[in-house]
């Protein structure tokens, strides 16, 4: 099954291109360590919001060369009283690929020291310019885009058998467990969720670390996620239970549990394919929001949202557009998924097809 759905999947023109695009997007932050010029702590506080560096392959004599580039040299404009950053032409930096750099543990366990794009010890390249701290933003959008795209996915492998379980086990009983359970579930449901993640995430402990509070948002967000998924779930088998194999698994004695894990639940693969495809975007926009309101992911460690946070200014982003690019790889990514997800639904059930 899961084989067709694939195959089809890739004939559809905007799913393929959006299955590329996620392929590209999650190889490239599984490689973040190597791809990225600079670590994940580099930092040069005297290079705040840089422009991106320019490379050339044309010497000033009209030569063709390597790439190359020159460092920028930060200035202090007496007249309008601002900071400009111009191109010091009096050393070139050439650009250097599969080259050793600053010394990193590829997925936090290899020692390496190469990267895939670099230059000299005293060149700066910034692909994407930097921060406000002066730190690589391309560097930085590879490492927070980790938190970013895998929090939606962490948070599904707990809300989802959560929901299967109890709406499987509501439908399947009906009667008063239903009722009672399916009460409490919309009362789940009426909780504004985006306003109770802030306030509980607003309430944990500022000495956590980042990887803490990952954890807890993951939780956070699967356990206000369930209630929906479990309602849809519990619908599907009160019409699944009724079926000749249900009943056939009832007369030869199994279990309720097994009726339930191994003959009911089973029926409703298709749907949970699409409801995880779909839910995936919402987790991401939920981290990107928390931490664009500092209330998720906390700097130096860097996520989409936290990145973004420094665009809102209306300066920024007329002068330094750089710093959305955070945003436009949510908006891709989010986009995406959605894609697929659509596509996957109209291969799973044909008559949802808006012709």
């Amino acid at each position: 099954m899961i084989k067709e759905v694939l195959q089809q999947l890739w004939k559809d023109k905007f799913a393929r291109i959006a299955l590329i695009v996620l392929g590209v997007i999650y190889l490239a932050l599984f490689f973040a360590d190597f791809i990225a010029p600079y670590t994940k702590d580099f930092s040069d506080r005297t290079m705040a919001y840089v422009p991106p560096s320019k490379i050339f392959t044309i010497t000033p004599e009209g030569k063709l060369s390597k790439p190359y580039t020159y460092n920028y040299v930060r200035e202090f404009d007496k007249n309008n009283l601002e900071i400009k950053y111009t191109l010091d032409r009096s050393k070139k930096h050439y650009i250097k690929i599969f080259s050793q750099g600053q010394p990193y543990k590829f997925l936090g366990l290899i020692p390496m020291k190469r990267h895939l794009v670099t230059t000299d010890a005293d060149g700066r390249l910034y692909l994407l310019g930097t921060d406000i701290n002066g730190r690589d933003v391309f560097s930085r959008l590879l490492f927070g885009g980790r938190i970013s795209m895998t929090i939606g996915f962490l948070a599904l492998f707990v809300l989802f058998p959560i929901g299967l379980l109890y709406g499987g086990i509501s439908g399947y009983f009906g009667g008063k467990v239903d009722s009672i359970m399916m009460r409490f579930a919309e009362a789940v449901m009426s909780i504004p969720s985006f306003y109770l993640l802030i306030i509980l995430a607003s309430v944990l402990p500022s000495g956590m670390t980042s990887t803490q509070r990952f954890m807890l948002i993951v939780i956070i967000l699967a356990l206000i996620g369930w209630a929906g998924f479990a309602r849809v779930v519990r619908g599907m088998v009160l019409s699944i239970k009724n079926q000749e194999y249900v009943q056939a698994a009832q007369s030869i004695g199994a279990s309720k549990m097994r009726i339930i894990t191994k003959h009911i639940l089973p029926q409703t693969t298709s749907f949970v394919i699409v409801a995880m495809t779909l839910s995936v975007p919402s987790y991401i926009l939920s981290e990107s929001g928390l931490s664009f309101l500092g209330l998720g992911i906390q700097q130096p460690d860097a996520s989409w949202g936290n990145m973004l946070k420094e665009a809102q200014e209306f300066t920024n982003i007329i002068y330094r557009p750089w710093l959305l690019t955070p945003g436009f790889l949510i908006f891709v990514s989010v986009l995406a998924f959605n894609v697929i997800g659509d596509t996957i639904r109209d291969i799973l059930d044909p008559k949802s097809k808006v012709r």
